[in-house]
């Protein structure tokens, strides 16, 4: 099983809310979980939002990335770093995790093709090219929905950013990114990308979610769409569900928002824990419905462009029986009770990845 992204380092390692190494009561992710759920190759991303900019962006995703180190280092028996796509299998005939380090967000290389160089070197994998915040050189969809930004797309620094990453060997992730940036960097790279953690807008019509015609371009591309798990890009009823919820326990929240210091993400997602698991699970979207967007990317452009981007630890809310990172044997109960075959899910949970990963290897130009 491959998961293209989970943002355990930021948000259980970073705040200290969690040992990694123990199955814990808090986030979803852990070493004992991962394995419970048959990972074999988790990607690890680095991010930190927009009010992170130039001058210490970066140095906090070197941060970060100190941290999944001294994890790996630490359980050596349990997980390791993979460099290639035979790392890969060969730890998981090993039956150890597989770890990749990636970067969500461009703003961590604070306009800067050294840090890019850098990052690369320590390891991350792919570059998510934006947030929802913008950067100077490429468009969010956030953004680009809301017509904030005087330009849209790449400028002519996001195109050299795409020449390097192809360069160095380095995937591109387009989640996030704008429709104009989108298509400009399929103009522009050579090689396939990845959409690391975004789901259909024809079944969910929010603007982080690919519209049909975009996912017909990754087809051509030969790229990949990682399914997320977050409720709100499955179900789009899923919001107004939520916020009916909070209205009933408006008290409880603002005072969640207010020890926050107005974060709102986290207010929801600690009142969520807060409440009775059975109040909770009435709002979030069933299995069936997140399987509903594999089938539709498959009927589109074929099995061979679907994997999965949990977005573990990066949302309030998940579909129904994906709690954790152990959860993923129920994904793949599902998508055989849909139909598929254990080759297709081979393709969706490991090869298409792979394939992908594989085109990025320098020694393979």
């Amino acid at each position: 099983m491959t998961d293209m992204h989970n943002d355990a380092i930021p948000t259980l390692v970073m705040s200290g809310k969690a040992n990694m190494a123990t199955r814990n009561r808090v986030g979803n992710t852990d070493l004992p979980r991962l394995k419970e759920g048959g990972v074999g190759l988790q990607v690890f991303v680095l991010f930190c939002d927009g009010s992170y900019g130039p001058g210490n962006a970066f140095q906090y995703a070197n941060q970060m990335a100190d941290a999944l180190d001294r994890m790996v280092r630490k359980h050596p028996d349990k997980i390791q770093y993979a460099t290639t796509v035979a790392d890969a299998v060969h730890l998981k005939a090993e039956g150890k995790i597989a770890a990749l380090m990636a970067v969500e967000g461009g703003h961590m290389i604070e306009n800067r093709m050294d840090y890019l160089e850098q990052l690369a070197g320590r390891g991350a994998k792919y570059l998510t090219l934006t947030w929802n915040n913008s950067t100077e050189w490429a468009t969010s969809a956030a953004d680009e929905m809301r017509g904030s930004r005087n330009f849209c797309g790449l400028t002519a620094f996001g195109r050299q950013v795409i020449n390097k990453m192809n360069a160095l060997g380095m995937m591109i992730d387009l989640s996030h990114a704008g429709e104009q940036t989108f298509y400009d960097t399929l103009r522009v790279t050579e090689k396939p990308v990845l959409v690391t953690h975004s789901n259909c807008y024809t079944l969910a019509p929010h603007y982080r979610n690919l519209k049909d015609d975009q996912i017909r371009a990754i087809g051509d591309n030969g790229g990949v769409i990682g399914i997320n798990f977050y409720s709100g890009f499955v179900d789009s009823g899923y919001q107004d569900r939520l916020e009916k919820l909070l209205v009933k326990y408006q008290s409880r929240f603002d005072q969640l928002v207010k020890e926050s210091s107005s974060n709102r993400m986290y207010a929801v997602r600690e009142l969520l824990n807060e409440l009775p698991p059975e109040e909770v699970l009435t709002i979030r979207p069933p299995l069936a419905r997140l399987i509903d967007h594999i089938d539709h990317i498959v009927a589109l452009v074929g099995i061979e462009h679907v994997g999965i981007g949990s977005d573990f630890d990066g949302a309030e809310s998940y579909v129904r029986e994906l709690d954790d990172v152990a959860a993923f044997p129920r994904l793949k109960g599902g998508l055989l009770a849909r139909g598929y075959h254990e080759r297709d899910i081979e393709n969706i949970f490991n090869a298409n990845f792979e394939r992908v990963w594989k085109a990025h290897e320098l020694n393979s130009m």
